[in-house]
């Protein structure tokens, strides 16, 4: 019995209870955590919902998995063990909408949060500092904008931030330096500005920063060097400036170091040799200066050197071909001169060698293509001479070859054997001879062959022919005898450049043929026979020279079909017969040349109709009569319409028709005349209502038969997820009401989309399906164009083409054109000369950018006031691209040019060669109308006349400066005065009549960043004489 008692002593009976305390409360705990991660689980999953709610339609039926209260099987969403949400990633998932609905105190464990490459707006919430456990933040490629919040200072744990491709402002908050164990900062093609002196204080572990295509100001610290563990430093596209010689002490770990296009200067470091893991180095677009010997210690392993577009002078150094790794080498466009070291030829890794634009001298590399990678070359503008290298011969990996404007010399036919990729080769202006006896059949991508300005002799070999995809072929300026092979009918030429050569015969096949046909140049041959009537149904063309040959006959009628015709030359033949009205009819024609024939009769009446004629030429004929009474005529020297019969008018050398002659002709004709004219307004009257009825009918089939969304071609830059619904809603369909703008190609329309980004929408004029289907082929050239990225350049969303809208779309500049803010008073005058000096550095770099970083280059074609537009800070930016082609031979149309009246280069009057000298001599217009506040006109023309030659010019010499700059603002000043006279001295070197004169756009732009030199004169004083340029002596 005590035995039995003594199992519930007190000890016992407190052990008892202990025990089963501890278990119920285990118990209870158990109970309340998974309560808890069940409620967390809730909490995260009516957060998610609650985002879904907030975005557009369509991204919530692409997330038509969130529903429940379990998150963790939803699209997109991964969760711990636990349950509770640690990952969103949605990237490439076209949601639309923002982030500010996304409650992120409701994750506590999330640790990713991927969103890249959607539409999302609005901006980054302050908040997103709850996320104290997110390692991974990448919202790159949205459409983010206002300032990076300083709370992104608190997510510690952050290893990765991704914010590029936004539109993010303000400066780079300093709370980032909190960000200890950040490996990766990707903050580029923002509208980051500031100084990036904060560098310094980010933490030693970061491996990779990229801050490139921003507006960051300032120099580069030296603090940088803390960054022990960097191995990737991008800060190219921003405005830094200064020295880089903070890479003295740099971390030796860097393997790529991109600093290009910026404004820093000085000569380049010696101690870049200690960077021994660098791989990849890019300083193209500053201002580094001096010689290049650095090269000498660079580090074995660096595959790509790009110094392009710098002031570099001096001789390349033989110890470049130590740098055996080399793919990609880019020395163009700067002051190099002397040989190229024959150590050069130890580069047989070469993919691409770019050396144009230089002062090289001697042989080309002999083994240039020793390796057999080579794809681009590209060494014109030189003084190289000797033979073009027989490595070339058998280098069947070519793609572009460029050896323009040298002294090579050989036969053409030793020089080139089977290059099966070859698209473009460019031989033009040396001293080449021999026969085209090349195996063009085995050219089976060859797009552009130029060999002009050459002593190719012999026979335009048929052969050509079997080169297919041949678009621009220019032999002109040879020694080229026989016939035109009637082979070439095979080909889809743009351009057919011919003259200059000792060609003869008749045009031997249809040219009618050669549909696409822009540029026919067959001038100053031994061409005979008439002038084909078939000619009128090359409706593509825009310049067509046959001067200086043997044509006979008339002028058919047929040519007032070229509605495109900007250029006309039929000189020096032997034409007879009267001028056919039908060179009235095109609208487009801006020269005209006919003199040296034997045409007679009146000049046409329709020629009235010819307002954008600007030079006409009718001399040596039989002409007789009043000429028109149009700006061409008005203005034409008396050279240009001397030697006729009987010639009358206002114009110099002509004596005033006589009033009693236009009496008599009015009494004589005049009940007939009233007849015609009664007549011809009772037939308009007719033709007006039936026009109407046939337009107003054909509006109802068409909307009865709307084509399709599958109908529509489109092309969207990649991540904007533009639709063509959403302009055609955004404009109402083009209403009237959100016009802001007209031109010769289109109508301009300001869309405000849901998302609140505005854009200007420019809808081209209703066109045949023909010349639709031609829209459609520029798609390569608009993928191109989209991927422009630069400060000064008006971005190109996309093109959109449907059977009953075709539009481009662009981003929206608030200010409008440069004509327009010049016309009104209020803002001119708020446009100071700062501002100007500005704008104009600004246009210069956009077409630097154009001319020399694109590839393939860009020509714009039509620089004017209308097509500059300014931001709200008075920043140009320059549009439309409606009328610029690509400089790529598989373009549609990339030869054909649309100026503007009044900004067009005086060559192309005369010559096919259209080039970036017609952009720079547009850009000289430009400047000097920001400068004089209005359109220059003939102020050019008087001025450049003399200029051409050494005589002083009378109005240089008796007109000052000041003077003729816009009187509605002050003198400038001090060392803008100095700047605004240097500014002119530039703009007169552009407008130099001969091309070859005028600088690149390159060494214009590098003018306007460096320091103006100190005027000989008072500024006050100083007469446009003392800025006058005889010959082109800047850059």
């Amino acid at each position: 019995m005590a035995s039995h008692i003594s199992l519930f002593s007190t000890p016992f009976l407190v052990f008892s209870f202990l025990a089963c305390a501890s278990f119920f409360a285990s118990f209870a705990y158990s109970a309340s955590t998974g309560a808890a991660e069940v409620a967390n689980g809730r909490t995260e999953a009516e957060a998610l919902l609650e985002w879904k709610v907030s975005l557009d339609n369509q991204s919530q039926s692409l997330l038509s998995s969130w529903a429940g209260d379990s998150p963790c099987n939803w699209f997109g969403i991964s969760c711990d063990q636990s349950g509770s949400v640690i990952n969103i990633s949605l990237p490439d998932s076209s949601l639309r909408g923002t982030l500010n609905r996304l409650r992120f105190s409701s994750f506590p464990n999330l640790t990713v949060l991927n969103l890249p490459n959607n539409s999302l707006y609005g901006y980054v919430p302050s908040h997103i500092g709850n996320l104290s456990n997110l390692s991974i933040l990448n919202l790159a490629f949205n459409s983010i904008s206002g300032n990076i919040p300083p709370e992104i200072g608190n997510l510690v744990s952050l290893t990765i931030l991704a914010l590029s491709s936004n539109k993010l402002t303000g400066t780079i908050p300093a709370s980032l330096e909190n960000l200890k164990n950040l490996s990766k900062l990707y903050l580029w093609n923002n509208n980051l500005f500031g100084s990036i002196t904060f560098i310094g204080n980010l933490t030693r572990s970061l491996t990779i920063l990229v801050l490139s295509f921003n507006k960051l100001t300032g120099t580069i610290p030296a603090s940088l060097q803390n960054l022990k563990s960097l191995s990737k430093l991008n800060l190219c596209n921003n405005n830094l400036s200064g020295s880089i010689t903070f890479i003295e002490n740099i971390t030796r770990s860097l393997t790529n170091l991109d600093l290009s296009f910026n404004k820093l200067t000085g000569t380049i470091p010696a101690s870049l040799e200690n960077l021994r893991s660098l791989y990849q180095l890019d300083l193209q677009h500053n201002n580094f200066f001096g010689p290049i010997i650095f090269i000498q210690n660079l580090t074995r392993s660096l595959t790509i050197l790009d110094l392009s577009f710098n002031n570099l002078t001096g001789t390349i150094p033989a110890s470049l071909g130590n740098l055996r790794s080399l793919s990609q080498l880019y020395f163009q466009d700067n002051s190099l001169f002397g040989p190229i070291p024959p150590e050069m030829n130890n580069l047989t890794h070469l993919y691409s060698l770019e050396i144009y634009s230089n002062r090289l001298s001697g042989n080309l590399p002999r083994d240039v293509c020793l390796g057999g990678l080579l794809s681009y070359f590209s060494a014109s503008e030189n003084y190289f001479t000797g033979p073009i290298p027989k490595s070339l011969r058998n280098c069947s990996s070519l793609l572009r070859l460029r050896l323009e404007r040298n002294q090579l010399s050989g036969n053409i036919s030793e020089a080139f054997g089977t290059h099966p990729h070859l698209y473009y080769m460019g031989l033009s202006d040396n001293e080449l001879h021999g026969e085209l006896s090349l195996k063009w059949e085995q050219f089976n991508n060859l797009a552009a062959f130029k060999i002009s300005g050459n002593k190719i002799s012999g026979e335009i070999p048929a052969a050509l022919g079997k080169a297919t995809h041949l678009q621009a072929l220019d032999l002109s300026s040879n020694q080229l005898v026989g016939r035109i092979p009637k082979e070439l009918r095979n080909l889809k030429l743009i351009e057919l450049a011919l003259n200059d050569n000792k060609l003869s015969g008749d045009i031997p096949f249809d040219v009618a043929s050669l549909s696409d046909l822009e540029r026919l140049g067959l001038a100053a041959n031994n061409f005979s026979a008439s002038i084909l009537t078939q000619l009128g149904k090359c409706s593509k063309l825009v310049f067509l020279n046959m001067s200086k040959n043997r044509f006979t006959g008339i002028i058919p009628a047929e040519m007032g079909s070229l509605q495109s015709l900007q250029n006309l030359d039929l000189s020096w033949n032997s034409l007879m017969g009267g001028i056919a009205p039908e060179l009235g009819q095109l609208q487009q024609l801006e020269f005209l040349n006919l003199s040296h024939n034997m045409l007679s009769g009146l000049i046409p009446a329709s020629f009235s109709r010819l307002q954008g004629l600007t030079k006409v030429d009718v001399s040596y004929n039989k002409l007789e009569g009043p000429i028109s009474d149009i700006k061409a005529f008005r203005e034409a020297p008396f050279e240009a319409i001397r030697n006729n019969t009987n010639l009358c008018g206002n114009a110099t050398g002509l004596e005033a028709c006589s009033a009693l002659m236009k009496n008599k002709t009015v009494h004589k004709k005049g009940p007939k005349v009233v007849f015609l004219t009664v007549f011809s307004l009772l037939g308009s009257l007719l033709g007006l209502i039936v026009g109407f009825l046939i337009f107003f009918q054909s509006r109802r089939k068409k909307r009865l038969v709307e084509t399709p969304q599958r109908d529509v071609t489109a092309r969207w830059c990649p991540g904007g997820d533009l639709r063509y619904e959403d302009i055609i809603e955004a404009t109402e369909e083009f209403d009237s009401k959100y016009c802001i703008g007209t031109g010769g190609y289109g109508v301009v329309y300001k869309a405000v989309l849901p998302s609140e980004q505005v854009l200007a929408v420019k809808k081209f004029h209703q066109t045949p399906e023909v010349e639709m289907s031609s829209l459609k082929a520029f798609r390569s050239e608009i993928d191109v164009l989209m991927g422009i990225r630069h400060r000064n350049i008006v971005k190109l969303y996309g093109f959109c083409s449907h059977a009953k809208h075709s539009f481009l779309v662009y981003e929206f500049v608030e200010r409008g054109s440069l004509r327009k803010v010049l016309n009104e008073e209020e803002q001119s005058a708020k446009m100071d000369w700062d501002k100007r000096m500005n704008l104009i550095k600004g246009v210069a770099n956009a077409l630097s950018y154009m001319h020399h970083d694109c590839s393939p280059p860009i020509i714009h074609r039509d620089i004017s006031s209308n097509n500059v537009l300014l931001d709200s800070e008075y920043e140009a930016h320059v549009s439309d691209f409606g009328t610029a082609r690509l400089l790529m031979p598989d373009s549609s149309n990339w030869t054909s040019f649309a100026g503007t009246f009044g900004y067009t280069a005086p060559e192309l009057a005369y010559t096919m060669k259209v080039d970036e000298k017609c952009d720079v001599y547009s850009f000289g217009v430009l400047t000097l109308e920001v400068m004089m506040g209005k359109h220059p006109g003939d102020f050019i023309s008087s001025l450049m006349l003399s200029a051409s030659t050494s005589s002083s010019s009378p109005i240089g010499h008796n007109t000052v400066l000041k003077d003729v700059l816009d009187q509605r603002l002050p003198p400038p000043e001090n060392e803008l005065a100095d700047g605004v006279a240097h500014v002119a001295k530039l703009a007169f070197a552009c407008l130099q009549t001969d091309p070859h004169y005028r600088p690149t756009m390159r060494q214009v732009s590098t003018e306007l960043t460096t320091r103006w030199p100190p005027l000989p004169k008072l500024f006050s004083t100083m007469e446009l004489e003392d800025i006058m340029v005889h010959r082109n002596d800047i850059g």
